[in-house]
């Protein structure tokens, strides 16, 4: 098991070098050619908006091979990222978009994919402790990446960071047959049809992940609507710098980090509707520490959402990895993707106009519709029974779903 969860970890950490390198310096890259601001920022649009088309994405995970598909995909991003060695010029920055489109749609795939084969590969009661790790790494990669991107485009230019950025999918892609995948059932029944009614109804029709993801949907959407705010108590409350941002998002990144190394335990031990209610409950604190008048409480709110968020999140992936038909893991897997990060989307320029009230409502705002929802779902579900109780509960479900033992006349090493 731990050489499965050490292979995991690996493809996230590569995979983060690459997609974080390459995220920040195709804006640069962009702006350098052509001087537009405005044109820059939609580089990001253009990486996170095929989220949006998640659940039909995915359902190309329960039709064909998990794994080779996987792998084909980063084999294909990796092509596709070089096409940008041949950008010399300003009337070749339209190929930037079209990479960094072709980005967020491999993406997409590819967290689906890394979310419906985890299940193959280890048994249910590690899932939230190997989650936890690979969002460790992820978010410790994604305070390093951008830096070191940035570096080497300073330094050796924008075809240096395609060709690492490029090299990097080839690695993850040679990691993957070393994983041991167990058997994968074919797709069920209705395979066929259109992605969204499938996903959503496998998603929203078990309580546990529906609860998980609308938790992590509402936290991550209110992180969102306040990074306006967040900008504006720095700038105009606080009355710091704007680099003090830095600090900041290192701040949270920490708290990331550390979240992860913890948080898969807390979703093993306590069950994922508890982490994600405590996750949210979370956040909310500290959207209203923000509120003070004080730097080290701005800091100390930013460690806090780093710690929330990733709890939110691990739990719902955990959720959904374990109560999902497996036929149609892929599907849901996108489907729960596009409910959790999709809202980002609204709430972002939502929280840009109500910082107009002023840096404090849009924070107070976001506290309050977190506990309104953690409150509901914790009330709904009597999540906060004594916590005892609750791990002899949560250990007597997972032995419930635990498959039975392979029979030694069948091979379980057969690919998805």
């Amino acid at each position: 098991m731990r050489r499965k969860a050490g292979l995991f970890v690996a493809i996230s950490l590569l995979s983060g070098l690459g997609g974080g390198a390459m995220s920040l310096v195709a804006g640069i890259w962009v702006l350098d050619l052509t001087g537009s601001t405005s044109l820059a920022a939609l580089t990001g649009l253009c990486v996170y908006a095929p989220v949006l088309a998640g659940p039909w994405l995915g359902g190309l995970l329960d039709r064909v091979a998990r794994l080779r598909l996987v792998v084909g995909v980063h084999l294909t991003l990796a092509a596709v990222l070089l096409s940008l060695l041949t950008v010399d010029g300003p009337d070749r920055t339209w190929l930037i978009f079209v990479v960094s489109c072709a980005y967020g749609v491999a993406y997409v795939l590819i967290d689906a994919g890394e979310t419906a084969l985890l299940p193959a590969a280890l048994p249910p009661g590690a899932l939230g402790t190997v989650n936890g790790w690979r969002s460790s790494a992820q978010e410790g990669i994604k305070l390093v990446a951008p830096l070191a991107g940035a570096g080497l485009y300073a330094w050796q230019g924008g075809h240096a960071v395609v060709v690492l950025s490029a090299a990097l999918p080839v690695l993850v892609a040679a990691l993957y047959p070393a994983l041991r995948l167990g058997r994968i059932p074919p797709a069920a029944p209705g395979g066929s049809r259109p992605g969204l009614r499938a996903g959503l109804t496998a998603l929203f029709g078990h309580s546990t992940t529906r609860r998980t993801v609308v938790l992590a949907g509402v936290s991550i959407a209110m992180s969102g609507f306040t990074t306006a705010a967040t900008y504006a108590m720095v700038t105009s409350e606080l009355d710091l710098p704007t680099t003090f941002l830095g600090v900041l998002l290192s701040a949270q990144g920490a708290g990331s980090v550390a979240a992860g190394l913890l948080v898969g335990r807390l979703v093993d031990r306590y069950g994922a509707v508890v982490v994600g209610v405590a996750g949210t409950t979370l956040f909310a604190v500290a959207s209203l520490v923000r509120c003070l008048p004080w730097w080290p409480g701005a800091v100390a709110a930013s460690v806090l959402a780093g710690v929330a968020l990733p709890g939110t999140l691990v739990a719902a992936v955990t959720a959904v990895q374990r109560h999902a038909p497996a036929a149609m893991l892929g599907r849901v897997a996108a489907t729960a993707n596009t409910a959790m990060f999709g809202p980002l989307v609204l709430a972002i320029p939502l929280g840009s106009a109500a910082v107009h009230l002023g840096a404090r409502p849009p924070l107070v705002g976001a506290a309050a519709a977190c506990l309104a929802v953690a409150a509901a779902v914790a009330h709904g579900t009597g999540s906060w029974v004594p916590w005892r109780t609750r791990g002899r509960h949560r250990r007597s479900r997972s032995a419930a779903i635990r498959p039975p033992a392979p029979s030694p006349c069948r091979s379980t090493a057969a690919r998805p």
